[in-house]
């Protein structure tokens, strides 16, 4: 098939691309996927790696390594200089390797959801992958839709957002009816491009390019690769890293001349120790730790129904204080069922048999004619294609006797206009014999507003008096007051041709024909979601379009708002100022915001942002995408929401359903909590790894030295690793919902924190590991001051001394495992085998640990021989007393309810 020119006749091009207005069949569309190749865009391989590497040599962890071994080569420590620089370049490799795995899992999402396109294959609507988009399909382009591949327009008219391609803000019209045959090609009003959104409309158009063959292919404009953005997480950890950095070369300088001139040590010796107090300050695996934990939960979240785009949203979610949240397909099922049709002649129920009466024939007239969706005439029990409130709508219809055919509606429609979320209207302009005739639904106050006449069970239309207009009012009431959605229909003769008339100038002098009222229950599963935000802190706001009645019933049925909702309609809030709106949002009572235009999320995120609230948006409309990309979590709908506010969002639902909000908030706090978990652990071992060469320092070598520098080494990046890795995955804590939310300004490391990693758990192991050290020493004979340097009779006591000291750090890290797995709970609640990666990753520690004590290569690089079986004997006991201690400290917070938070009251926090 030849390039087509799509600016031709379109019986040309249609001619060229071998297609027909009812599309391509199947098979065809198949063989040319082969031909042609998916539609995307192929990406070269990014070169984005090599600055990633070099950045794990500078960051401010490792340059204090490099400082380290700058130290050893002046100090003529030639072996240990390699060894550290081994060491920066096994940890960079190993950060490297866990940030490129993280990106890679988060662009794997796209799996989870992939763009789809409508199009006509076989003659019938069909939902593909837009991949799988050939030369010669025809599209089926509404609304919120992003247009996947360059078409030209046959049939219909649509407005879209061309800023990918050309920057311009506002959107161009675009229809089948204009013609443009020169100039440039992004410039033809009858051409739509890959990549552009289409914002309002609805048209047919015939795909002429795709993949790199597209406008958007041929400039290589936009890779969709999801870049990496470093979270407020990783740049806290960062700045705490400058910090540990600045206090270890702080100490270090201080400590040369105080060891040197007042303690009376060597050069050398004073060298040795400012490398050994470098390198245990030097928390080796924090950084790709956080990496990967934040990438576990986006993996997890994804699992659960929640896409996050990227890493920062993790922690984002678990600090969420209010949750904005839409009603129908959100709390509700969004799976609309007509429960009552009411007219001026009576009620129905839909499945009285009979004939209806005259208005209940004119109402299904006029809901089939104002439709989009389809139904299965083969199959009276399937879905449907299209909006669930329209598909409920027609199957009303269907059960009234109307022919509810997209051929025949397609048959006598002139025009549409497409719902406004302003206008809260939809209508269409239909050919009904000689006449033509404007019919609309919408929510009941706007046809109300605009209704001059009524359709009696008698004769034609009468006037709309204000006893019927009361009529009409109590019965929206009481329907709504049911929890029912409603919408009401009225149609309009507007006489001969009026296909140039404006919409308001049509959308007027309405007869109301009656009241469709349906049912959208509530999700399973919602009210236990709605207590377990109550329970967390998290306030709940409804934003939703429905009347005011049918907000305030569902509010009320799935426990958002108690037996009195506080109900705003969209009116009363356009009179509210911004302080006064502001006002109303503070506080914790939940709110109800109805019959509120998308525009009205924008205005309230931000109120509720500037309160310093960390704000999740729910949306799924065009209109909303300015208010999700406002929040702080923007959440889109992945099943009902448009492509438009997919991308504008943060986090797509991929079940449309509230509860997994919740859950993804949980998950946020459970990535959040074992950040802090692991960098305790992390933490707590630079204690009794400093102390030692403290001891060594002050005494000015009299203390040999506990603990050498290669030891370090093979503790923190030998077997502290695989734990702290583990403790990544720590299921979360008990109770991670029965607390309030973190603010915003807290940091991830904070003075308790410190506290209890530097000054507990450590100085815990550092006495511990400094009396193992010591009985060592004591019992082969060593005296205070008595040499032990290579050569001298004690040198072999010395070694068995040291490896006491490594080994007693690893028993205590054991105990420190188990004791930062809960921050508050105690660890029979947790479950001590909860946890099989850390058990794994302590088995590896204990296993590496022995083979540097036993094995003679590992022995003559780790200076390491292997103590007497009593005193190992006492190694046993280390873990429990590291753990024992914290967990009393734990018991004492509990009791005393710090942090603000009461564990106590929360039945999963006690023990």
């Amino acid at each position: 098939m030849s390039q087509s020119d799509p600016r031709e006749p379109v019986t040309l091009l249609l001619r060229d691309l071998r297609s027909k207005p009812g599309g391509l069949p199947s098979r065809e569309a198949a063989r040319r996927l082969e031909i042609y190749g998916p539609n995307e865009l192929r990406r070269k391989q990014r070169t984005d790696w090599p600055r990633q590497l070099v950045r794990q040599f500078t960051h401010p962890l490792a340059l204090l390594l490099w400082l380290a071994a700058l130290l050893a080569l002046v100090s003529s420590s030639t072996e240990l200089a390699v060894a550290v620089v081994a060491v920066i370049v096994l940890n960079a490799a190993f950060a490297f390797t866990q940030e490129q795995q993280a990106e890679k899992a988060v662009e794997a999402l796209s799996a989870y959801l992939p763009a789809r396109a409508t199009v006509l294959r076989d003659g019938t609507r069909t939902a593909v992958e837009a991949r799988d988009l050939v030369p010669g399909d025809v599209l089926v382009v509404e609304e919120g839709d992003r247009v996947s591949a360059d078409a030209r327009l046959l049939d219909g008219s649509v407005e879209v957002d061309l800023s990918p391609l050309t920057g311009e803000s506002l959107p161009a019209y675009r229809s089948a009816e204009l013609k443009d045959v020169t100039g440039p090609l992004l410039d033809a009003r009858d051409l739509l491009f890959s990549g552009t959104n289409c914002t309002g409309g609805q048209a047919l158009a015939v795909v002429f390019a795709t993949g790199m063959h597209t406008e958007l292919g041929k400039i290589a404009a936009l890779s969709q690769r999801v870049g990496r953005d470093e979270s407020p997480l990783e740049k806290q950890v960062k700045r705490v890293a400058w910090l540990i950095a600045a206090v270890a070369v702080g100490v270090g300088v201080a400590f040369l001349p105080l060891g040197a001139f007042v303690a009376g040590l060597p050069l050398d010796d004073a060298l040795n120790f400012a490398i050994g107090l470098l390198v245990a300050n030097v928390p080796e695996g924090l950084l790709p730790t956080i990496t990967l934990a934040l990438a576990v939960g986006v993996r997890a979240l994804a699992r659960g129904g929640a896409v996050v785009k990227r890493l920062s949203a993790v922690e984002t979610l678990g600090s969420t204080t209010v949750i904005c949240t839409d009603k129908t397909g959100t709390l509700t099922r969004n799976r609309m069922r007509v429960t009552r049709l009411w007219t001026f002649a009576g009620e129905l129920t839909g499945e009285e048999p009979g004939t209806p009466p005259e208005p209940a024939r004119a109402l299904a007239e006029v809901v089939s004619a104002c439709s989009n969706a389809e139904l299965d005439p083969s199959d009276p029990g399937a879905e449907g294609s299209g909006d669930q409130t329209e598909i409920a709508l027609l199957r009303a219809a269907r059960s009234l006797g109307e022919d509810v055919s997209p051929e025949r509606r397609a048959g006598h429609r002139l025009r549409q206009f497409h719902f406004d979320a302003t206008l809260r209207l939809m209508s269409t302009l239909d050919r009904r014999g000689d006449r033509t005739v404007l019919n609309v639904k919408g929510a009941p106050e706007a046809v109300l507003e605009r209704a001059t006449t009524y359709l009696p069970s008698e004769g034609g239309p009468q006037p709309l008096t204000d006893t019927e207009r009361a009529r009409v009012t109590e019965v929206i009431d009481r329907y709504a007051h049911q929890g029912l959605r409603l919408l009401a229909v009225a149609t309009r003769d507007v006489g001969g041709d009026a296909a140039d008339a404006r919409r308001a100038e049509l959308e007027r002098d309405l007869t109301l024909i009656g009241v469709a009222a349906m049912i959208d229950p509530p999700r399973d599963g919602v009210p236990e979601a709605v207590a377990r935000c109550h329970s967390a802190g998290i306030r709940l706001i409804m934003v939703t379009g429905d009347h005011a009645l049918t907000a305030g019933e569902i509010a009320r049925k799935i426990g958002l708002a108690r037996d009195h909702p506080t109900v705003i309609t969209g009116d009363q809030l356009a009179e509210l100022s911004e302080r006064e709106l502001e006002s109303l949002l503070e506080g914790e009572r939940e709110l109800v915001f109805a019959r509120t235009s998308p525009e009205v999320k924008l205005r309230i995120a931000d109120a509720l942002r500037a309160q310093g609230n960390v704000v999740a948006m729910t949306g799924d409309g065009v209109n909303d995408a300015p208010a999700l990309r406002r929040a702080d979590i923007g959440v889109a709908m992945g099943v009902t929401g448009t492509d438009v506010a997919r991308e504008a969002s943060t986090m797509v639902l991929t079940d449309d359903n509230f509860s997994t909000i919740v859950t993804a908030v949980e998950e946020g706090r459970r990535v959040y909590d074992n950040v802090r978990k692991f960098i305790i652990y992390i933490f707590a071992h630079a204690t009794p790894e400093v102390i030692p060469f403290l001891l060594f320092a002050l005494s000015g070598g009299r203390i040999p030295l506990p603990l050498t520098v290669l030891q370090i080494l093979a503790i923190d990046l030998g077997t502290e690793t695989l734990p702290a890795l583990a403790l990544g995955r720590e299921p979360a804590e008990s109770g991670v919902m029965s607390r309030p939310p973190r603010r915003r300004s807290e940091n991830v490391i904070t003075h308790a924190m410190l506290g209890r990693a530097w000054g507990l758990l450590g100085g815990v192991s550092a006495v511990l590991v400094l009396g193992g050290f010591f009985l060592t020493l004591f019992a082969g004979g060593w005296y205070f001051g008595a040499p032990v340097g290579e050569g001298t009779a004690l040198h072999p006591v010395w070694q068995q001394a040291t490896t006491m000291t490594f080994l007693g750090i690893v028993a205590c890290q054991v105990g420190t495992a188990f004791a930062s797995r809960a921050q508050y709970a105690s660890l029979r609640t947790v479950g001590p085998w909860s946890n099989r990666l850390l058990l794994w990753g302590i088995l590896f520690e204990v296993v590496f640990s022995a083979a540097v004590v036993t094995l003679p290569p590992l022995r003559a690089v780790f200076g390491t021989a292997p103590p007497p079986a009593e005193q190992l004997a006492m190694l046993v006991v280390f873990p429990f007393a590291v753990w024992g201690i914290d967990e009393w400290y734990r018991w004492l917070r509990r009791a005393r309810g710090r942090d603000g938070r009461d564990v106590l009251a929360a039945p999963a926090a006690t023990g």
